[in-house]
């Protein structure tokens, strides 16, 4: 006798309707393209390595050489060490719309720039890897970018005009370092106005030129000192830690109307740091820009 209890009965195979086939196949379509587009869009990260090509100011001593960031990529381990020691808070990680590059230092001149309150370029110092190259001991070594006058009709030398005030307003969030004010600690621009009949900001808060002052100055007190027969102190001493060249400087324009025009004429010691365009008052775009395309080298 067959025991029928344990008969199992096989459930009859479901088959989808017209509609519902289609709209599966509409939504595996959907999902195709979305994957596509992610992957594409991921792609876009990498294509800049692939090509060489930057869009991006890097921190000092960035394994570069003009757009060509290869090795920049390939040794930087997106530690973020770099970020955790600047003291003006100028690198920032990269965000996932930038693909494989997610995680790679940067800076945006504009809103803060490098203005090397650190000296000692600890950003350098923290890099584990050398993919901020471990060679670099000074900021005049740097060679980040340089310097352009992009816009000659908006800047206010050029127009004639001074700077009274705060110079980007009082919601700018961006921070300088003011020896006069306090030498290791930088302070918000909003914190610090101005008065200056033709405006020479993009020189006056370069660190470049103000690190020059600050040797010229040394110089004159180590001459006083030997000429006095005093004994110079070894820290009064200073060697390749001072600039070589100027960075920056303002020259005159003529104009015929008997106004004081002045126009900033970026020379070769600029290591493309981005205080100048960071701390160009003229609204929306700055009259000064840095180009990541181009660096100089020492002759």
């Amino acid at each position: 006798m067959t025991d029928t209890s344990k008969e199992t009965t096989k459930k009859p195979k479901r088959v989808l309707s017209k509609s519902k086939r289609e709209s599966n196949r509409r939504e595996f379509i959907r999902s195709a393209v979305f994957t596509a587009g992610v992957v594409t869009l991921s792609l876009a990260g990498f294509i800049p390595i692939l090509q060489g090509a930057s869009a991006r100011l890097r921190p000092p001593g960035a394994l570069k050489n003009l757009l060509d960031e290869q090795d920049f990529f390939s040794s930087c381990i997106k530690c973020g060490q770099c970020v955790q020691v600047c003291p003006v808070n100028a690198i920032k990680l990269a965000e996932l719309d930038e693909g494989v590059g997610i995680g790679i230092p940067y800076i945006e001149a504009r809103e803060q720039a490098c203005d090397f309150s650190c000296d000692g370029l600890q950003c350098v110092l923290a890099c584990p890897t050398g993919a901020l190259t471990h060679n670099l001991d000074y900021p005049a070594d740097a060679r980040m970018g340089f310097a352009r006058i992009d816009k000659p009709k908006s800047c206010l030398a050029v127009q004639g005009k001074g700077v009274k005030g705060i110079a980007r307003g009082a919601d700018y969030k961006g921070l300088l370092r003011y020896d006069e004010i306090d030498r290791w600690n930088p302070i918000p621009v909003a914190d610090h106005p101005y008065d200056i009949e033709l405006c020479d900001l993009c020189v006056r808060q370069c660190p470049i030129e103000i690190r020059i002052t600050q040797c010229v100055e040394k110089e004159k007190e180590l001459e006083q000192a030997k000429s006095s027969g005093k004994l110079a102190r070894v820290a009064e001493q200073f060697g390749n830690e001072c600039p070589p060249k100027h960075a920056i400087e303002m020259q005159q324009i003529d104009n015929g109307d008997g106004v004081l025009r002045m126009v900033p004429a970026v020379l070769d010691g600029c290591v493309g740091c981005g205080v100048c365009e960071m701390i160009c008052p003229v609204e929306g775009d700055p009259a000064i820009v840095v180009d990541i395309d181009k660096v100089t080298e020492w002759a």
